[in-house]
């Protein structure tokens, strides 16, 4: 089995849970995947703005060397890293022995592939100016139609899912109809329920980061094994 760890960089032990159960809808056990939630030690229950963002990054690193330290360290294959601005993502991969995915880069890639346009959906008006740093540092800044925040307090609208995904279903509405997405990546890590129910009703993709990252995941494997077993011949 492909051990890969999922890490969570807020401490919400239930937001772990939920978006581990996502991960292994993509990355299932009988595709020979198995999912492990971690959550950081130390930090706020959501992360909700920029500085809190930064801060959550060292808690990934420090979380992912315990893991790869720990009794099954060996057997982990990959890191997702679960939050939506990739705190920690590029110090990890400089020093892991193992591939790096952060959700934010997945979904975007996936968003843009083949030149398409993708608006991103979020709850978090905190997060916005980081989300955009996040879009123009991977180079699609030309593809983003924008970011769609939904009104309310984000952690109250956490408490309310139902509420929650029918202002995501606005936001997403208006980045198809009003700024021309082609697209639309629904921006957060806990928000992964809600992406899931929001597919389908729309004319556009609506993707989960969490599944991207996933998918992300079979392909950087597939590709270490197919270059591992050229190299045993």
């Amino acid at each position: 089995m492909s051990v890969v760890v999922l890490i969570n960089p807020n401490t919400s032990q239930a937001a772990t849970a939920m978006m581990a159960g996502i991960a292994r809808r993509t990355l299932r056990p009988e595709d020979g995947f198995e999912v492990h939630g971690v959550t950081v030690a130390e930090g706020p229950p959501m992360l909700v703005t920029e500085s809190l963002l930064r801060a959550a990054g060292p808690q990934v690193v420090a979380a992912a060397r315990r893991t790869l330290a720990g009794p099954d360290g060996e057997r982990v294959a990959a890191l997702v890293v679960s939050a939506f601005g990739d705190p920690g993502v590029e110090q990890l991969r400089a020093e892991a022995r193992v591939p790096v995915v952060g959700i934010a880069e997945a979904a975007m890639t996936e968003a843009a592939a083949g030149g398409r346009r993708f608006g991103i959906a979020t709850t978090t008006p905190g997060l916005a100016d980081a989300i955009a740093a996040r879009v123009d540092r991977l180079g699609h800044s030309a593809r983003c139609t924008g970011i769609r925040l939904t009104p309310g307090d984000p952690q109250e609208l956490a408490a309310a899912p139902e509420l929650m995904r029918e202002r995501l279903g606005e936001a997403v509405a208006a980045c198809v109809a009003d700024d021309g997405a082609e697209a639309v990546i629904i921006g957060g890590g806990p928000l992964g329920e809600a992406a899931e129910a929001l597919q389908g009703r729309f004319a556009v993709p609506v993707l989960g980061p969490i599944p991207a990252a996933c998918r992300q995941v079979r392909r950087v494997l597939a590709a270490i094994g197919r270059a591992e077993g050229r190299l045993s011949q």
